[in-house]
């Protein structure tokens, strides 16, 4: 859709949209509250400062439509499109899905949650590295991590709700 499309959606149209791109309703409706933005670098400027204020609630509901890096996300809705599409250079190699699958369960019992990362470009390797890398993190340290993650996952996301 166009910005101005954006602008002029009704609110209950344009939330599903933006939900897909974040499951945190607080940055959605400040997307839609401080409507209508006047260019694109507004509208940026405004969900990344409003996905810079992500608590650690807001980054569990939202991991909780992620799926683990490294498989297929299953369904036909927009989240799971961008998804698999984000994912797609991951390495299908035996060898690189096998240490994903043992990476995530090392992730998900040292920290009680999915490894989320922006996939979009990274190959599995580098996916991999991250992650071994983030498994040294406290607790402190690894939360600011994945809610910086989700942020970026919100903004592409977002642009690709909103045409350039």
């Amino acid at each position: 859709m166009t910005l101005d499309e954006f602008n002029s959606l009704a609110a209950d149209e344009l939330r599903p949209q933006l939900l897909a791109c974040a499951d945190v309703p607080a940055w959605a409706g400040a997307l839609l509250d401080a409507r209508p933005y006047a260019d694109r670098g507004e509208l940026e400027a405004t969900a990344d400062k409003a996905a810079r204020e992500f608590t650690p609630a807001d980054v569990d509901r939202a991991l909780a439509a992620h799926p683990r890096i490294g498989e297929r996300a299953e369904g036909a809705g927009t989240e799971a499109a961008w998804s698999r599409d984000e994912q797609s250079a991951v390495t299908r190699d035996s060898g690189t899905e096998q240490a994903l699958a043992e990476g995530n369960r090392a992730y998900e019992e040292r920290f009680g949650r999915v490894f989320l990362v922006c996939a979009t470009g990274l190959s599995g390797e580098e996916i991999l590295a991250s992650l071994r890398v983030r498994l040294g993190h406290d607790d402190v340290t690894e939360q600011a991590v994945v809610a910086d993650e989700l942020r970026k996952i919100a903004l592409l996301r977002l642009g690709k709700v909103v045409d350039r």
